[in-house]
């Protein structure tokens, strides 16, 4: 990948355009780049963006660490854990197309009910089953924002952006920690995230203006939105295999 100038800073610039919209929305980061990255170059995924992730949710917690739920992030960890379980139980026993179609669904209804009349809240029990659903759907499918930021999409963007930041900074490193144990973690899959953290880096620091433009209470609506641009991405990918 590093002798084609072209297809490196290609997939910066999709790094780059992630971690704009995830710096200013709270999530995104995953959507907008793992479909390109993993054209690009397989070995881009899932450590390298794994490592992206968890520096860019590091930075936005540094941000706006005072606005975080750590309440709500502490519960929907506790349902990610046996989520990551299930997740894998059902990358290794089930079709992995269906369970994306049954998971792209879901979170495209929750989309729908929510613009329609539904207002979900960060109550525990929505937090442990959000939790539970994300760790599934981002172990299985690797989206598994939109299930909690579903529940904050009422809330205020550094509520938003901080809670979701302290979120994906604890799933991310379960996640790597994870690929650790299984021996996935290779010497050029870092190289590559090293690579790519100057480009998210920018799209960070170029995130700024755009949050503000949107707490300008334009936050709910793009929530919702890249829940369902997320769902419909899975769908797609789901039914193209």
């Amino acid at each position: 990948m590093y002798r084609e100038p072209v297809l490196f800073v290609l997939a910066g610039a999709v790094v780059a355009i992630g971690a704009l919209v995830q710096g200013a929305a709270g999530f995104g980061l995953a959507l907008v780049a793992a479909p390109l990255l993993a054209l690009v170059d397989p070995v881009l995924v899932p450590v390298p963006l794994l490592m992206v992730v968890t520096v860019h949710a590091l930075l936005a917690l540094y941000r706006e660490h005072s606005d975080t739920d750590w309440h709500g992030v502490g519960w929907a960890l506790l349902g990610r854990l046996p989520g990551i379980a299930i997740g894998v139980l059902t990358v290794a026993t089930l079709p992995p197309r269906g369970f994306a179609v049954v998971v792209a669904l879901s979170v495209l209804v929750c989309s729908l009910l929510s613009v329609l009349r539904w207002r979900p809240r960060p109550t525990i029990p929505a937090l442990v089953a959000a939790g539970l659903f994300s760790g599934a759907a981002g172990t299985a499918t690797s989206i598994g924002g939109p299930p909690v930021a579903l529940l904050y999409q009422d809330a205020a963007g550094p509520r938003v952006r901080a809670t979701l930041a302290g979120y994906f900074t604890a799933g991310a490193l379960l996640s790597l920690a994870g690929l650790a144990v299984a021996g996935q973690i290779t010497g050029p899959a870092v190289t590559a995230g090293l690579y790519l953290l100057p480009f998210m880096i920018a799209g960070f620091v170029a995130s700024s203006p755009l949050r503000r433009f949107l707490d300008r209470g334009r936050t709910r609506p793009v929530v919702v939105g890249l829940a369902a641009a997320s769902a419909l991405v899975l769908l797609v990918r789901a039914l193209s295999v």
